[in-house]
């Protein structure tokens, strides 16, 4: 695929989707799927609609090095299928969509290359809203806000909103609770182990929460100056990036990109439970099978990361306060103990049935 030629045919080969262009698996095709290329500004973007069955697509927009082009699409695919998962999940009004711009070699003006980017989504009607996502920032999305009204994280004449990653951050922290009081029947955090893997704005923030509910921490990273810092304020652990999914914690949080636990990486895995911020976690729906049958808990990425797209959904809704916005997004913890008891009752692993309690969902809408 060559955004610069327009008459290219996507080889679906290419793409690893099992000859899919689609859909990722299941029963619910991608809706729309749209280039958009602006050699003024250098935007390379795709916008994948998953679904507009609970309302319209809403999603964060990725600015991201990528190795080639149909790696940026299958990224896109993917994580636009698990908006959709997530929204009906958190019970929001909106389908599922994402955004992925590829960042390339050369230094660009990033102002004018979001403002490319927000008349790329005012293009699409209505029917996908952006917001942050890995890459972007406030800033961002207040150049794309030039162009377009489907933008949120800039919270505007709303009280609360803005940057979201304190409210995925959240979202995940009371997943850990959740999950260690019933799973391992702790009352507490305090002296609960725990190793994040990636130190960006989520992950940050989250060892923050987890550092002052008394767990002890293992952190990783690629910037080392990130790292020495959590070890000073934290008291941390510093583990080399290739260490940190095997370490032998309670908990392990992977916020850094998806994929992190694949065919390889999942055998050294030796935490009890697994529950973190990055989207897609699992290289594939398999990895969620073989947790189970290893007895550990994987709490679905698209369940207990939910804080950023509900503080960004209800922003631009206009509803609610930021007290109202924090409270729905502990609930998530709420959602996460009912699927730990939907789990036991059926013993089916916790990727899949939530993944089919969220499908469930969105055909009760269709």
């Amino acid at each position: 695929m060559n955004f610069e030629d327009t008459k290219t045919i996507v080889n679906l080969g290419d793409l690893n989707l099992s000859g899919r262009l689609f859909g990722t698996g299941g029963d619910i095709d991608h809706e729309t799927i749209t280039l958009h290329s602006d050699p003024i500004s250098g935007l390379k973007a795709v916008v994948a609609v998953h679904s507009t069955a609970r309302g319209p697509a809403f999603g964060g927009c990725r600015y991201w090095h990528y190795v080639s082009d149909t790696a940026a699409l299958h990224d896109a695919l993917r994580l636009a299928q698990g908006m959709s998962l997530k929204n009906a999940l958190a019970d929001l009004p909106f389908g599922g969509g994402k955004a992925v711009l590829l960042k390339g070699a050369e230094p660009t003006d990033r102002d004018a290359l979001f403002k490319s980017f927000g008349r790329a989504v005012d293009a699409l009607g209505g029917t996908y809203i952006t917001a942050e996502d890995v890459g972007t920032t406030v800033a961002d999305m207040l150049a794309v806000q030039t162009q377009t009204r489907y933008v949120s994280g800039v919270m505007g004449e709303a009280s609360f909103g803005g940057d979201p990653s304190p409210k995925t951050a959240l979202g995940v922290f009371v997943s850990i609770q959740v999950a260690v009081g019933k799973l391992l029947g702790r009352t507490s955090l305090e002296g609960v182990s725990v190793a994040v893997q990636g130190l960006g704005s989520v992950g940050w923030r989250l060892c923050e929460l987890l550092h002052n509910a008394g767990a002890v921490l293992s952190v990783s990273d690629i910037n080392g100056a990130r790292v020495e810092l959590a070890r000073q304020q934290f008291t941390a652990q510093v583990v080399e990036p290739t260490q940190i999914l095997s370490q032998p914690v309670d908990v392990l949080a992977p916020c850094a990109l998806g994929g992190a636990i694949n065919d390889h990486t999942v055998k050294t895995v030796r935490a009890r439970i697994i529950a973190g911020a990055a989207n897609n976690q699992l290289s594939h729906s398999g990895i969620g099978d073989e947790l189970h049958a290893r007895g550990i808990f994987y709490a679905p990425d698209f369940l207990v990361n939910a804080g950023g797209i509900i503080s960004v959904a209800r922003e631009w809704l206009g509803e609610g306060d930021e007290a109202s916005v924090l409270g729905e997004v502990t609930r998530i913890g709420e959602r996460l103990a009912e699927l730990i008891d939907r789990v036991q009752g059926s013993h089916i692993a916790p990727a899949l049935e939530a993944e089919n309690w969220a499908r469930a969902k969105i055909a009760l809408t269709r």
